[in-house]
């Protein structure tokens, strides 16, 4: 079988294993609601509908109602009786403040007898925002946290703080109603406060914190932004239960069993991935490198969440730069192959969940007249790597665990 086949199927396995239905299923066994008078259901986040879903699979008619918020072509139908909504992302658009408005407004004149049943997601961070600040200020902060080369718990610090919901403000909204959170963690070590930049969660930074960030990346920002960015988040919150599901340890523990089916001695390296995209791309390939004298197949295997910072003005994401950057080391292998991919199925402002390259990449991006040096440099691998078809495209998977990236050595 190809490599590019093994590194599909790998793929397809471990985002099917990653899905949050049946994870959502069994959350909801250890809420009491029976003695509710009002439950509503909101969720937010890229697997926001496929979240919501699953709920409504059990609770059916014990929910009255809520709002669903997800990206753009993430929602796949109706769900009665919940309202559902698409929104921008990663940057909030019109359409992220008209559904947190009905969010809202679904959350209102509660009383301690109600619930709210909160269904929270990667991307809820954009996707969940009644701002502090105009939309455009606040897209423009986002773009330059984005661009800077922010981790998540730096970015979302920031937000929680030009935000009205953020930061535990949507569970004092909806007090004295009690708040049963289920989370799907996209951020390494599950920080809940950080998770969608935690509505329903104390936060743990500080705006001492946030001052320090604006600093390290010399950010621009308002007067009356970077007043906000003084007042404190609340640090306590008594109407919240919470519960974590799902991880990015279900994507490699997925792939390691796929791998192994496939004939390959799989190895977990790490699931806690934290570099910029195209040194964990270095990285891989040099490993690579070293073992190309093995005579077992062999997989290494990788989660986590990259960085990549903007300094060109090309496309792409961070998986897409990750099998970028290795493919001029592959060359020099046999039988050898790269792949990365997000688990909810985009990568960056894409449409591919990320990118695929082999020792024989580098001959075809030689012949299709692709640098692959210019093109890093212009943080262009979308453009460099759809002339040899080297995108992975799955569509929105209804999922969000962070990243996979995996290198193949077949014998």
């Amino acid at each position: 079988m190809p490599l590019y086949d093994d590194a599909l199927q790998i793929v397809n396995n471990a985002l099917f294993a990653a899905k949050p239905d049946e994870a959502v299923k069994k959350a909801l066994q250890n809420i009491k609601l029976k003695d509710k008078n009002r439950v509503l259901l909101i969720s937010i986040g890229k697997a926001a509908w496929h979240m919501a879903n699953a709920a409504i699979s059990v609770l059916g008619e014990r929910i009255n109602g809520g709002v669903v918020i997800t990206k753009y072509e993430h929602a796949q139908g109706d769900i009665p009786p919940l309202k559902i909504y698409e929104a921008g992302h990663p940057v909030p658009d019109e359409n992220t403040l008209l559904a947190t408005d009905e969010a809202l407004s679904a959350v209102e004149n509660l009383s301690e007898d109600d619930a709210v049943l909160f269904l929270v997601s990667g991307g809820g961070s954009a996707l969940f925002e009644k701002p502090r600040v105009s939309l455009d200020e606040l897209k423009d902060i986002t773009t330059q946290l984005l661009k800077k080369g922010c981790d998540i718990v730096e970015t979302n610090t920031i937000r929680k703080r030009l935000s009205y919901v953020k930061g535990g403000q949507f569970a004092l909204k909806c007090a004295p109603a009690h708040v049963y959170a289920i989370v799907l963690s996209d951020i390494l070590g599950d920080p809940l406060d950080m998770i969608a930049s935690g509505p329903a969660y104390p936060d743990s930074a500080t705006s001492d914190d946030a001052i320090d960030i604006i600093n390290k990346y010399s950010l621009e920002l308002s007067p009356e932004a970077m007043e906000l960015m003084k007042v404190e988040t609340p640090k306590e919150l008594k109407n919240v239960t919470t519960q974590i599901t799902g991880s990015v340890s279900q994507l490699c523990a997925s792939a390691k069993k796929t791998a192994k089916k496939l004939g390959y001695k799989p190895i977990i390296l790490t699931d806690t991935l934290r570099c910029e995209a195209r040194e964990a791309g270095s990285f891989i390939a040099s490993l690579a490198e070293y073992y190309q004298d093995t005579e077992k197949p062999l997989a290494f295997i990788m989660g986590g969440e990259t960085i990549v910072r903007v300094k060109g003005s090309g496309k792409g994401g961070r998986n897409q730069e990750i099998a970028l950057a290795a493919t001029k080391v592959l060359s020099t292998c046999k039988k050898t192959c790269v792949f990365s991919v997000g688990s909810d199925g985009t990568d960056g402002p894409t449409d591919a969940a990320g990118g695929y390259v082999d020792n024989k990449s580098l001959k075809k991006f030689n012949k299709a007249g692709v640098s692959v040096d210019e093109y890093l440099l212009n943080n262009d691998a979308y453009n460099a790597l759809e002339k040899i078809g080297g995108l992975i495209i799955t569509g929105p998977t209804g999922t969000n665990v962070n990243d996979l990236t995996v290198l193949l050595i077949k014998r």
